[in-house]
């Protein structure tokens, strides 16, 4: 007894304190209490029993809000015979003081949360709101309150709610009436959807249901500044819209609204009609719309032909193409008109004779809204084009200038891509089908007219003729052939030479046979004619050859055509001896590439091309290579870097859609050939002397070359295939890209080693391999004759073949400025070795020597791998490897950079932009105060690519974060101005765009500089590039409007 009796005062106290005002935190304990039994909550009523019995109506408040909270947190626990009292208790106190009322509602909110809640309370609870409480004067929160009682009883007690017939709905609207907080609409609109979309009896409040909702149409809200609630104005547009577009109830109401609003001058208003109208003819069907048909077309009509504006006219086009559909959807009964028909013959009425006029004034506005209704439906197509497209054929013929043929040509084109739309041409009612021949002869004529623009369109005309099946005869697609390989090979414009590739690689999939019959042969009769005629002719003949065959090779069986040419036009070409052979073969390379492209979704025609293709392209390269062949090097185009660097990708996209099995297969045969000399495989393959390209000797020079063929392919492989040898490939590699002194062959050897270990599986071997590369590093980058080859596992950048090429230093200088492949292979797939090779880089940057090399292999650490590292070729590339990067490496940089000597600063600065320059620009941002001191630094570097990375990542960062670059605007003004006069072009137009970027800060820090700057800028202007020249006149305009009015 003792004991209850102290849990009795405790709760007592807890009351007093509660009521009385001193501690709200005593609601948080009893209901703890409640929660755990220490008491109940007949046991809570009966200590506040003082204080709901008080005359005082705050203390009556303060109880009834103690019990309102205990219960929020309890309700889960009450008894129904509990909550059959507390709702009666809660009722009889909403005629309570207008002080008790919020609390009251809390407490109902909770018991409406009650599973327990007897049949009937629903209803007597929804009553009592609705007589006894004036919901529109209470605050926002108690509002939100009320709909939250009511929404909580829509899902739980639905049967019982729709009882109440439409009294329901008569109880909400009053509730919901003059409400204008848009938090509380929100919840207010979906509680008009549910009444709707559930089937609550609207009886005779239909009318008044609407007028409480629409008149919040259109939504004029715009959201306070830091509004912590987020909701904006398109949340309430859309809310609204799916309210006035729940029923077709509302149409005899709606509809004379959306009209009134399409009258009005104000534009948001306009679009939300359109928008409105739009979305209601999804449930809308003929009886709705009848009455108000004239006026919506009068309207739509009048907007496309006056409006000068874009969204308006789009919203126009989708409201009619809506209106039609709907029309079209409506079921006619016998003796019902048949709106549809009067509704496009109003259409047709109002736009075919603006087809006729000669200055083709409206003559868009009104194909427009022809094409909108068209595209409705099948019939409304069938209606339309039947009055239409005769009239535009005759247009056609009758106008004879180009320009005016083209508009009247797109006009057509829009109607075959409707046609396009529906599939098949029926015969018994398509209107295009018994035009077939007119139709043909115009699109035939466009092509054959000196306009390349009339040209262009009826090359697209003539596409989605092809696309239509059944349209074409076979003397017309003959006819279409003739057409594509003229205007493919023979046009003058690039233009329309190369939209009839992309015609005729667009029709091959439909009529291969025809493609494979007519055109191939032609083509290859071109390309193997010898001309009497200039080289430049020739040779512009060959190339487009070349591309009309790659283009049109887009279905298997063409593609088994089109390989076998450009594989012997290949073979041809290698055994010349001009000079310009290396440019024949790598378009011929580039014609491939874009044939293995086309191949890589259709797995028989990939395996096709693999096969025929990379063994032919690898038996030439040998035989090239061959010793014997050596001594007529200059003329063995095929072993150039530039040819190899074609067949790259060539090999590289033949492999990389390959099924594990068959990949398995093809490099089975390839590692061999390169290791052990296996030639049996290739055609064509009684080579003069053995294929060693990985033993030492001058004379194999040649044959190492092609490692860079080995390295596209199997860094091209699926992960999961085995590569046999592969530890003894990896050491010849290793040592290759090492000792080897031709730049070229040992960056291709570091790059596929690194493509290698990428994909290698974790474990002791890869472990072995990398720490054997790490011992070869250290010891060869710490002194001797080989320190740059070792660099080369490090860095790879291609400038350095340009300098070894023009033979400006030798292969030392030309390695220094090679970045860090193997390295990027590890921080890509998070490898622990990583970091440590990392740190290797980080230490070079110190050493004067390869210092500069070290700094750009930052920036193929964070770039995109053009052909190795790259998931095109499955390389393992974990996600936001680079923000790890930067979090690791970043500080090391800037603490190097404060301890460096001023003779490598520089390296350290160069090392950072990169690492910048790459980095995702949100993340930058954020680390943009500690790092802006050290970039502006780098701007005063006299290496040109430290100051063309920094301009490059400053520039985003001007338009990104301007208040914190604001900060700096004198350092920044000054140093950007200064670089405007550099002698490198691309570090010129850089600075002036930064400059121009500036005009992005507050206008009030700028204008102390405004005059300066606009002086400064006079000077670009008369600059002897005319891409400076264009960036200074942009620059210059945007600093004179500086501060002027409406900027």
């Amino acid at each position: 007894m003792a004991a209850a009796g102290a849990v009795g005062e405790a709760l007592a106290a807890s009351v007093r304190d509660f009521v009385s005002g001193q501690q709200d935190g005593r609601a948080a304990e009893v209901a703890a209490g409640v929660k755990d039994g220490r008491w109940t909550v007949l046991q809570l009523v009966e200590a506040l029993g003082f204080s709901l019995e008080n005359t005082d109506p705050r203390t009556r408040g303060r109880g009834i809000q103690l019990l309102s909270q205990v219960l929020l947190q309890c309700y889960s626990l009450l008894q129904e015979k509990e909550v059959l009292h507390l709702v009666l208790f809660y009722e009889s106190r909403l005629q309570d003081h207008h002080l008790v009322i919020p609390s009251v509602l809390q407490g109902l909110r909770a018991l409406s949360m009650c599973e327990v809640l007897s049949p009937g309370l629903a209803v007597s609870v929804l009553k009592a709101i609705f007589q006894e409480v004036h919901v529109q004067s209470l605050m926002q929160l108690d509002r939100h309150t009320v709909y939250s009682i009511i929404t909580n009883f829509m899902s739980t007690r639905e049967e019982e709610l729709k009882g109440l017939g439409a009294n329901f709905t008569f109880g909400f609207i009053q509730v919901m009436d003059g409400e204008k907080d848009p938090r509380n609409l929100l919840v207010a609109f979906q509680i008009v959807r549910d009444l709707i979309a559930k089937d609550y009896a609207l009886g005779p409040f239909v009318e008044e249901l609407f007028e409480v909702t629409s008149c919040y149409f259109p939504v004029d809200f715009t959201p306070p500044p830091n509004d912590p609630h987020g909701i904006q104005r398109e949340d309430l547009i859309l809310s609204l819209r799916a309210v006035l577009a729940s029923t077709c109830q509302f149409a005899e109401f709606l509809l004379p609204l959306l009209i009134e609003k399409l009258d009005s001058e104000l534009q948001s208003a306009k679009l939300d009609s359109l928008q409105t109208l739009t979305a209601c003819c999804a449930i809308y069907g003929q009886k709705e719309l009848q009455e108000f048909l004239p006026s919506l077309w009068s309207s739509l009509r009048r907007e496309v032909f006056q409006t000068a504006s874009e969204k308006i006219e789009t919203e126009c086009l989708a409201a009619l193409h809506a209106l039609s559909a709907c029309l079209s959807r409506s079921v006619l009964s016998s003796d019902s008109e048949d709106l549809l028909d009067s509704f496009l013959s109003s259409i047709l009425q109002d736009c075919r004779h603006h087809l006729c006029e000669p200055d083709m004034k409206l003559v868009w506005p009104s194909a427009k809204l022809l094409q909108a209704a068209a595209g409705a439906s099948l019939r409304t197509y069938h209606r339309i084009t039947r009055s239409v497209l005769p009239l535009l054929l005759e247009q056609y013929t009758k106008h004879t200038q180009s320009s005016q043929r083209r508009t009247i040509l797109e006009m057509l084109l829009g109607f075959l891509e409707l046609q396009q739309k529906w599939g098949h041409v029926e015969e018994d009612e398509s209107t295009l089908l018994s035009l077939q021949a007119p139709v043909c002869s115009v699109v035939f004529s466009a092509l054959l007219d000196p306009s390349v623009q009339l040209q262009l369109v009826g090359i697209k005309a003539l596409t989605v003729l092809g696309s239509l099946q059944g349209f074409l005869s076979s003397s017309d697609l003959e006819l279409v052939v003739d057409h594509l390989i003229r205007l493919a090979l023979h046009e003058e414009d690039s233009q329309s030479s190369e939209a009839a590739m992309e015609a005729a690689g667009s029709l091959a999939p439909t009529y291969p046979k025809v493609f494979s019959e007519c055109m191939v042969p032609r083509l290859e009769e071109e390309l193997q004619s010898e001309r009497e005629e200039s080289y430049h002719n020739h040779h512009c003949l060959q190339q487009r050859c070349l591309q009309a065959l790659a283009a049109v090779s887009t279905h298997t069986s063409i593609v088994r055509e089109t390989v076998p040419v450009l594989l012997q036009h290949l073979q041809k070409v290698q055994k010349g001896t001009e000079a310009r052979n290396t440019q024949d073969m790598v378009s011929v390379c580039q014609s491939l590439h874009r044939v293995a492209l086309q191949c890589q979704q259709d797995a028989e025609g990939c395996w096709y091309f693999h096969q025929a293709v990379v063994p032919c392209l690898l038996a030439m390269a040998v035989q090239a290579a061959m010793p014997e062949s050596t001594h007529t090097l200059p003329g063995k185009a095929l072993l150039e870097e530039e040819v190899l660097a074609a067949m790259i990708p060539v090999i590289s996209a033949a492999t990389t859609h390959l099924s594990p099995e068959l990949a398995a297969q093809s490099v089975s045969h390839v590692v061999p050939l390169f290791l052990d000399g296996e030639v049996s495989f290739l055609p064509q393959n009684n080579f003069p002397s053995s294929f060693q390209p990985f033993r030492d000797g001058e004379c194999v020079e040649a044959q190492r070359r092609l490692v860079a063929l080995l390295m596209a392919f199997v860094c091209s492989l699926p992960r999961d295939v085995a590569i046999p040898q592969q530890e003894w490939l990896l050491r010849e590699l290793l040592a290759l890209s090492c000792s080897c002194n031709c730049p070229f062959t040992a960056t291709t050897a570091a790059k596929c080693f690194a493509g290698l270990v990428n994909k290698h599986p974790a474990g002791q071997q890869l472990d072995e391999v990398l720490q054997l590369a790490v011992n070869r590093m250290e010891a060869s980058l710490a002194e001797g004759p080989h320190r740059m080859q070792a660099l080369t596992l490090l860095l790879w950048v291609r400038p350095a073949l340009d300098e070894w090429g023009r033979g400006a230093g030798g292969p030392s200088q030309a390695l220094t400025v090679l970045p860090a492949q193997v390295t990027k292979a590890l921080v890509m797939r998070y490898h622990p070795l990583s970091s440590c090779l990392t740190d290797k880089l980080l230490g070079l940057l110190a050493d004067t020597e390869l210092g500069p090399a070290a700094a750009d292999g930052f920036s193929l650490l964070m770039a995109e791998s053009p052909d190795v590292l790259h998931k095109g070729c499955h390389a393992d590339v974990r996600i936001m490897f680079r923000q790890r990067f930067f979090t690791d490496n970043v500080p090391k940089l800037v603490q190097g950079f404060h301890g460096a000597g001023p003779d490598v600063k520089a390296n350290y600065l160069k090392g950072l932009s990169h690492v910048l320059n790459h980095l995702p620009k949100p993340v930058l941002v954020t680390e943009l105060p500690t790092l802006l001191s050290l970039l502006l630094e780098a701007l005063s570097c006299s290496d040109r690519v430290v100051q063309l990375s920094t301009l490059s990542c400053l520039h985003p960062l001007l338009l990104e974060a301007p208040q914190i670059m604001s900060l700096h605007v004198d350092t920044l003004v000054t140093k950007f101005l200064n670089l405007t006069s550099s002698p490198t072009m691309a570090v010129r137009i850089a600075a002036l765009r930064c400059a121009h970027a500036l005009t992005s800060l507050p206008t009030t820090v700028l204008l102390p500089y405004k005059g300066r700057v606009i002086r400064a800028l006079a000077k670009p202007l008369d600059d002897k590039k005319r891409l400076v020249r264009k960036e200074a006149v942009a620059a210059r305009g945007e600093w004179f409007l500086l501060g002027s009015p409406g900027r």
